[in-house]
C-alpha cells in the first residue's frame, strides 16, 4: 500500500503541476482540453494516493477493505492492459516499457490479494 501511495502520489503531482511539460513531452502541443484531462488524471492519482496511504495499517483483501483491493486491482490491471496495447508505437520511448512493468506487478499484487484469503503478516 506504501509503494501504491508513493507511486500514485509522484504521478499524480507530476500530472497536477507539470501538465504542459508532460504534454510538450509527449507531443500533444497546447491543446486546452488535454491540459485540463491531465490536471483531472492527476487529481484522481493524488485522491487514490491518499486513500492507499491512510489504508496502509489495514488488512488489505478482507471484507472491509476488499472495494479498496479491487479499486486498486481494476486501475492497475486496465492501466496495464492499455499500456501493453501502446507498446507497439511507442517502443523508442522507455517511460512507457517502465510504467509497464510497474503497473504489471501492482496489477498482479492487488490480484493476489484481492481474490486470496488475506494474511496477516508477523
Amino acid at each position: 500500500m506504501v509503494s501504491s501511495a508513493g507511486l500514485m502520489a509522484g504521478l499524480g503531482i507530476t500530472a497536477s503541476f507539470f501538465s504542459q511539460e508532460i504534454m510538450n513531452y509527449t507531443g500533444t502541443g497546447s491543446v486546452s482540453a488535454v491540459y485540463l484531462v491531465v490536471q483531472v488524471i492527476g487529481a484522481l492519482y493524488l485522491g487514490f494516493a491518499f486513500m492507499n496511504w491512510m489504508a496502509r495499517a489495514n488488512i488489505i483483501g478482507g471484507i472491509y477493505s476488499k472495494p479498496l483491493a479491487m479499486g486498486n486491482f481494476m486501475h492497475f490491471f486496465v492501466a496495464t492492459m492499455a499500456l501493453i496495447k501502446a507498446l507497439p508505437a511507442n517502443m523508442d520511448l522507455p517511460v512507457v516499457w517502465i510504467l509497464t512493468i510497474v503497473y504489471g506487478v501492482f496489477a498482479f499484487l492487488f490480484g493476489w490479494v484481492a481474490f486470496t484469503k488475506p494474511a496477516r503478516l508477523k
